[in-house]
């Protein structure tokens, strides 16, 4: 049985692979109250479909855009915001955040753009080296993430070990970041 996989997955199991187990072998749900910034979320994207951003995409050197795109592939699933054809017929995902910049970029955007950046070259078939984070909350501030052949190497063992955990009813081995399981929802359940 083949399992079809969203950046969320992805990002939860790089995280701590034990999350994997606990939502989706064991089915008990996280209680996190994040439906705020998720609403929120989903409203500035809406918005900036409708609004014409075309300065930003010239800057960038964008000669064609598809926006919000659902692909798959074999093992993973995904809307991208935006998918640009640069100048140099490479492809790019584009991402909006609600958030601001404050100088650093969070693996998590990095591991959504990765995942983007896998189904794009998969769907499209053309090389994506870099992806494009849209501030919200800082003025649109437009930030370029290189996207290399090991992120997306990373990307896909990752899909391929987190059907293997559900596949196989697998306990995996907790993350190494010990301070992660501080707020954890699973803290109470999980063995070390």
């Amino acid at each position: 049985m083949e399992i079809s996989l969203t950046p969320s997955h992805i990002i939860q199991y790089l995280y701590c692979p034990r999350f994997t187990y606990f939502e989706y072998v064991l089915r008990i749900p996280q209680y996190e109250d994040r439906h705020y910034k998720v609403g929120k979320g989903r409203e500035v994207h809406e918005r900036k479909a409708r609004e014409n951003v075309d300065y930003m995409r010239q800057r960038i050197g964008v000669k064609d855009k598809w926006l919000n795109q659902y692909l798959t592939n074999d093992l993973l699933r995904g809307e991208v915001d935006e998918i640009l054809l640069l100048n140099d017929d490479s492809m790019a995902p584009l991402d909006y955040k609600f958030a601001r910049y404050e100088g650093k970029i969070y693996d998590t955007y990095k591991t959504q753009l990765f995942c983007y950046a896998w189904l794009i070259e998969r769907n499209f078939g053309k090389s994506v080296d870099k992806g494009f984070l849209v501030y919200t909350r800082s003025k649109n501030k437009l930030i370029e993430v290189p996207v290399e052949e090991t992120d997306l190497e990373k990307i896909e063992l990752a899909a391929k070990s987190i059907q293997q955990i559900i596949q196989r009813n697998k306990y995996p081995k907790p993350t190494k970041y010990k301070r992660r399981c501080l707020s954890c929802t699973y803290r109470n359940i999980c063995t070390k």
